[in-house]
């Protein structure tokens, strides 16, 4: 007992005398407003230290990988080196898309494009807008993503220096999708970067984003994000997120919308990389009218640990919710799914589906599923449900039997039940991205199984 709780606080201690290296370099910076809430996040972070699998919401994930590596903190960029030809392979064919590029959570302005914006709009550097938008952000960040229930958001806070601040006016429509490349890359250095997202939509504003996940080689590092994202009355935000990250990095994305009356809000949510990817995402309908939209899909492949948690409070009444999750789990791969909803006693009239499907493609691959609901109101219509399957056996017969491959028959079916997720992606160029990497991976794993 008293080893393994020695072992935690030193665990803490590697973060809290880095915590004390990026005090001292902040200098002006360590007096302001921010500053405050990263001192405080430290604290809670020295308190919660990481999770364990006793802790309930971590039962099934163990993350004593990343709690045992001192990994660096990516401070800057120095030494860090990504050229167009790097982005290409990221763009979808469409470079002329507003982009916004951040290198190991630190924005850069060269590889960036964000000249073609509509009058008004502010996109870029959230370092930046912490000074040009005091108040903003004052009034939002860290406000929606609390770090006093969650060890990773405290150390995303603690170290709380740049990511992509987005603001869109009142009754302002951004035609274009604008496209987040948060890139990866080191050199052979074991670092963590923590990328911070602020995303504030105005009264009746309209943008659609597409943030992407990727690395430039197959190293070992890890990715700890938090993305606030507020819709303010009448607004609609729909967001694509694409994670295919190096196959040893450690990827904890968290999630936290909050929307007033009558905002909608949509989510596509896709995982293919990372070795242990943990993804927390929490919608918050606190306005009368408002409906959000979770869709997502994961695939794993090898050892590949892949856990979704999702939560939708419905905190007002009339706010539907839809929510689809399908994960595709190969190999030895392992797949979470955690999904709760909760209505709140004036939430009247709630209308919310969840629904999480899964396919296992081998004798080792698993799935832990648990769909919650938790109800105050009387009057609602609630559902929920899980299925885990294997393939249609006689669906690969009849395949089969048409003189279809085995390989081929199997990836249709695969196919066939993925579409569902992939089709509701309204981005034409990402979703045939979405198909290239669905397939390019099912080919690796035919091959290791012909091995």
């Amino acid at each position: 007992m008293y080893l393994g709780k020695r072992m935690q606080e030193q665990k803490s201690n590697i973060y809290l005398s880095q915590f004390e290296q990026f005090e001292k370099s902040l200098n002006g910076d360590a007096s302001s407003h921010v500053h405050a809430i990263r001192k405080a996040a430290i604290a809670k972070f020295a308190e919660l230290d990481f999770p364990t699998t006793k802790n309930e919401e971590w039962k099934y994930t163990d993350v004593s990988r990343i709690a045992k590596t001192a990994f660096k903190p990516a401070l800057s960029t120095q030494g860090a080196i990504v050229t167009e030809k790097d982005l290409a392979k990221f763009s979808f064919g469409h470079p002329e898309w507003i982009r916004v590029v951040c290198v190991n959570g630190h924005f850069s302005k060269e590889l960036s494009r964000i000249s073609d914006l509509p009058k008004g709009v502010k996109v870029g550097s959230l370092a930046e807008a912490m000074k040009s938008e005091p108040a903003l952000i004052e009034q939002h960040l860290a406000k929606h993503a609390k770090y006093d229930e969650n060890a990773f958001v405290a150390l995303s806070t603690a170290f709380l220096q740049d990511g992509v601040f987005m603001h869109i006016p009142d009754r302002v429509v951004v035609e274009k999708p604008i496209h987040v490349m948060m890139i990866s890359t080191g050199k052979g250095e074991e670092f963590v970067a923590h990328p911070r997202n602020l995303i504030i939509a105005g009264e009746s504003s309209q943008v659609s984003f597409i943030e992407t996940y990727g690395s430039l080689g197959n190293e070992t590092y890890f990715t700890n994000t938090v993305t606030e994202v507020v819709l303010a009355k009448n607004a609609i935000v729909e967001h694509e997120r694409l994670q295919m990250e190096s196959d040893n990095a450690y990827h904890v994305a968290t999630l936290h919308t909050y929307q007033e009356r009558d905002s909608n809000f949509k989510s596509n949510a896709m995982t293919f990389g990372g070795k242990l990817v943990r993804n927390n995402i929490t919608a918050t309908l606190d306005g009368e009218g408002a409906e959000a939209t979770l869709n997502g899909l994961y695939l794993g492949t090898g050892e590949q640990h892949i856990d979704n948690h999702t939560c939708i409070i419905h905190a007002k009444p009339h706010c539907p919710s839809h929510e689809l999750y399908k994960g595709i789990l190969a190999e030895k791969s392992k797949g979470v799914f955690n999904g709760k909803i909760f209505v709140l006693k004036d939430a009247q009239k709630t209308d919310a589906k969840q629904t999480n499907k899964n396919l296992i493609l081998s004798d080792e691959a698993s799935i832990d599923t648990k769909p919650q609901l938790e109800i105050f109101a009387n009057d609602v219509k609630c559902t929920h449900g899980a299925t885990i399957g294997q393939l249609d056996e006689e669906a690969l017969f009849y395949l089969r039997s048409r003189g279809v491959s085995k390989n081929k028959a199997r990836d249709l079916l695969i196919y066939a039940f993925a579409s569902d997720v992939i089709e509701r992606i309204t981005v034409e160029p990402l979703r045939e991205e979405l198909h290239r990497i669905l397939h390019k991976r099912l080919e690796a794993a035919h091959e290791l199984e012909a091995e």
